[in-house]
């Protein structure tokens, strides 16, 4: 059985990777489909390769998360690299379908001192889950880096636009303090 504590982590992770989601989603947004195939450079990744490789990760790892090694027997990670991916209608559902294993995995969680493996390493339930959170931050990073180079002038903030900090703080501040989650403002709560 779950205690405060752990019922709040998963809470909170559950809300951090929703929050990465929602950036790659209206990174997408902004982008034609030529740009989410068009690589920055040479050796360089496109915005479908990124999405190819977090999709073969996301299913490695929390497909039976909590039973079998994160990094799976039937998961080639270098063809994840490959251009594979063909348009954005394909492009999208390899995004969600990644996104509907972590998520339903969460909920799977009843110990966060449970011990998973990755590559035969054992991780708490919680490093297992931090280190996804870092990696999937990493390349969420690099989407968003893309599709602002992409978009140039036309690309419209995910976050706080460029100037806005201090509206943005005002508006917090003139609120009475109140418990929430960061990610409330831009998931909705």
């Amino acid at each position: 059985m779950k205690n405060d504590m752990e019922n709040n982590y998963l809470s909170s992770i559950k809300k951090q990777f929703a929050y990465y989601k929602l950036l790659g989603d209206r990174t997408f947004e902004q982008l034609s489909d030529e740009d989410l195939f068009k690589p920055l450079g040479e050796d360089v990744n496109s915005i479908a390769i990124i999405v190819n490789h977090l999709s073969g990760n996301m299913k490695s790892r929390f497909t039976d998360f909590l039973t079998s090694d994160g990094e799976k027997e039937w998961r080639n990670r270098d063809e994840e690299f490959l251009d594979l991916i063909k348009n954005r209608k394909q492009l999208l559902k390899y995004w969600e379908d990644g996104w509907k294993i972590v998520f339903e995995a969460i909920d799977q969680i009843q110990d966060l001192n449970t011990i998973v493996y990755i590559r035969n390493q054992g991780h708490t339930v919680t490093e297992a889950l931090n280190r996804q959170m870092a990696h999937y931050a990493y390349h969420v990073g690099q989407i968003v880096l893309v599709g602002k180079f992409y978009s140039g002038h036309n690309w419209k903030s995910l976050t706080i636009p460029k100037g806005d900090s201090k509206a943005f703080n005002k508006a917090k501040f003139d609120k009475e303090k109140s418990r929430g989650h960061f990610t409330d403002d831009f998931l909705g709560s």
